[in-house]
Formats: structure tokens, C-alpha cells, sequence
């Protein structure tokens, strides 16, 4: 008997969430996102390597909760890795994920936007380069697996266009034997489509 009125009172709450949404536009929507990275790596008490430079591009899903809270699962490639740069030349670390991170968003106001959640990613290609006075490439195999938690926040308008700004705070070890860990900037626009 518990079963039935929970079940019930489930329905209900879920057809008036449905209602309450009703009032937006749409409760749900698809589109493509892209931008700009600067990568780079966080070794453990020697601090952060320089920046690689890079792209990021992808598609997403946002699904409404209630009025001001929104999930927005993601599927993107990402550039990401460091540089080293000293006297005797420049070393580049050159990572290439596929990621998925899952945005939990919340709006304080009809066209801002907060966010955070957590990421996974599967390197898809790497390359270590040396540019100096003896240059060359190498190759060192880091690990396959990222994961971490994003953090950030942006400008959404009426028609669709966003505009954000995301931190990615990697968890997961780059290196077996290095405590190395992946810091991305990510400024991206996004078209719902």
C-alpha cells in the first residue's frame, strides 16, 4: 500500500514539474559548442607547467529539471597537454581527449548561467616534442583515462547563442610514476540547434 501512494504521489510531483516547465520556451534542446583552451599540468608541490594552446569542439544536450536548474550532458575533443620551456629549448606534451563531462546548471537569472560537475575523458592521441638544440620527438605513455570536475559559468541569450567560461580541475593521474594532473581553461561560444 506504501508502494501505490509513494508511486502516486511520484506521478504527480513529476506531471506538475512537467507543468511548471511549460512557461519556457522549451524544456529541453541540443546544440554544438566550440572554443579556446590553455591547457596544462599540475605537478604535486612544484606547481603548474606552462600552457599549451588548443581548440575544443562538441555537441550537448541541456534538459530542464525545474525553471532554474538544467543537466547538460557533453561529448567533446579536446587539445590539451603543456609545455616546459628553460634554456636549451621548448617541451611540448601534446594530449587529445574525447571527453564527456555532466553540467549541472543552475540559472540565478533568465540568461545566466552556473555550473559544475564531473568529467571523464579517453586520451585519443599523444606526442612529445623537443625543440632545442637537439630537436627531436618521443614518445612517453601517459594514462588513457582523465577524470576530474569542471567548474565555470556564462552568458546564455533568448535565441540560443552562449557564451562560457569552464575550469577543469583533473583528479586523475596523468603519469604512473608523476602525481601530474590536467588544469584546463576552456572559453567556448554554443548554438542551440
Amino acid at each position: 500500500m506504501k508502494i501505490k501512494y509513494l508511486s502516486i504521489a511520484l506521478l504527480l510531483g513529476a506531471m506538475t514539474t512537467m507543468n511548471a516547465q511549460d512557461g519556457k520556451s522549451s524544456n529541453s534542446n541540443f546544440g554544438i559548442k566550440g572554443g579556446y583552451n590553455l591547457a596544462a599540468v599540475s605537478y604535486d608541490g612544484e606547481g603548474e607547467t606552462g600552457q599549451r594552446h588548443g581548440f575544443h569542439v562538441g555537441v550537448y544536450g541541456e534538459s530542464f529539471i525545474s525553471e532554474s536548474f538544467s543537466i547538460q550532458p557533453e561529448l567533446m575533443y579536446s587539445q590539451q597537454g603543456y609545455e616546459i620551456k628553460d634554456a636549451n629549448g621548448t617541451f611540448t606534451q601534446k594530449l587529445d581527449y574525447i571527453n564527456l563531462p555532466v553540467m549541472l546548471k543552475a540559472y540565478p537569472s533568465k540568461n545566466v548561467f552556473l555550473e559544475a560537475g564531473p568529467q571523464i575523458g579517453l586520451a585519443v592521441s599523444h606526442k612529445e616534442e623537443y625543440d632545442g638544440f637537439i630537436s627531436g620527438s618521443t614518445t612517453r605513455d601517459p594514462n588513457n583515462f582523465d577524470w576530474g570536475m569542471n567548474f565555470g559559468g556564462g552568458f546564455k541569450t533568448d535565441s540560443g547563442i552562449s557564451l562560457g567560461v569552464r575550469y577543469h580541475l583533473g583528479l586523475g593521474d596523468l603519469y604512473d610514476n608523476d602525481k601530474a594532473h590536467n588544469r584546463v581553461w576552456q572559453f567556448s561560444v554554443g548554438f542551440d540547434l
